[in-house]
């Protein structure tokens, strides 16, 4: 049994994990599989977190939208780098469509609010925030001159000339890219006035193309980062990826504002973090060091 355990984590290693981080022991991973999970421990412990319910019926979530309406969310309940998300849904149409094809990715899925707002990712481990990024989803800004085609080339080229590449991908003009622009009534030979900025696809990942920026640490308020720990220690993580959405900021308090905390990553993908479009490249190494000298229980069962 333990060899099949470790041949079926080598297996989900390889096609959905590359790349992310392994420092916690088997029984915290299994407390941060699922986004319902970590929305138990989040209520429990008075964690600002959306409304949200787990369903298999669509028609479970088509109540949900009935009683606390729209904007709203669809996604996996166990899944990573945003795959199979929709957001943001505000009609019962796009409610439909999202909770059948959210299925593609897991058969138990989360309903929950929609929250417009600065998107981060707080790394913490080892009792201390490692990192703090904002993410962004794939966008390019007008010149008044260039086409969203030719804007999304110089992108691209800026992004080889910082060594972006492989972990943050290059924007694509493909299907998807194409149709999400047509909503917009845009098109990739549209001209767009200088200073807009005009975004490709709804999901903040990295994989459509999505970037990142540094937050320096120095501008988060101790109140946010004493949550931030807080979390941590309420799963007795090693480490943690500290996904959350704030209105104003991660510059303001968290409680001076709407802030929804989303979820907890316990292997969370470092990579992004040494790689920022925006801000400053950070050192990560000394904390890597410490995490990498730890003793892991059962790291390769999963």
């Amino acid at each position: 049994m333990k060899f099949l355990k470790k041949t079926l984590y080598a297996w989900i290693d390889r096609l959905f994990l590359h790349g992310c981080s392994s420092y916690n022991p088997l029984e915290v991973r299994k407390r941060c599989r699922s986004k319902a999970q970590a929305r138990e421990v989040f209520a429990a412990n008075g964690v600002p977190h959306a409304r949200g319910e787990i369903f298999f019926s669509p028609w479970r979530a088509h109540r949900f939208a009935r009683q606390h309406g729209f904007p709203l969310v669809i996604k996996p309940n166990v899944s990573g780098f945003s795959r199979g998300s929709h957001f943001p849904i505000n009609n019962f149409r796009e409610l439909w469509k999202a909770a059948l094809m959210v299925k593609i990715w897991w058969p138990m899925s989360v309903v929950e609010e929609y929250l417009q707002g600065k998107n981060y990712r707080v790394l913490a481990g080892n009792g201390e925030i490692i990192s703090v990024i904002r993410r962004f989803p794939p966008f390019v800004v007008g010149d008044g001159q260039s086409s969203i085609s030719t804007l999304i080339d110089k992108e691209n080229s800026i992004r080889d000339e910082m060594g972006l590449r492989p972990v943050i991908h290059p924007i694509p003009k493909n299907r998807q890219t194409r149709r999400y622009l047509k909503k917009q009534g845009l098109s990739l030979t549209s001209v767009p006035e200088e200073g807009r900025q005009i975004i490709l696809f709804n999901r903040i990942s990295l994989a459509p193309g999505g970037v990142v920026e540094t937050i320096s640490l120095d501008q988060i308020p101790p109140m946010n980062r004493r949550l931030f720990l807080r979390i941590l220690e309420l799963f007795d993580a090693n480490i943690l990826g500290i996904d959350v959405i704030m209105k104003d900021g991660i510059e303001n308090p968290w409680n001076e504002q709407k802030c929804i905390f989303l979820e907890v990553n316990s292997r969370p993908f470092t990579a992004m973090h040494d790689v920022p479009r925006y801000g400053k490249v950070e050192d990560l190494s000394a904390h890597f060091q410490r995490l990498d000298a730890l003793e892991i229980d059962q790291r390769d069962i999963f």
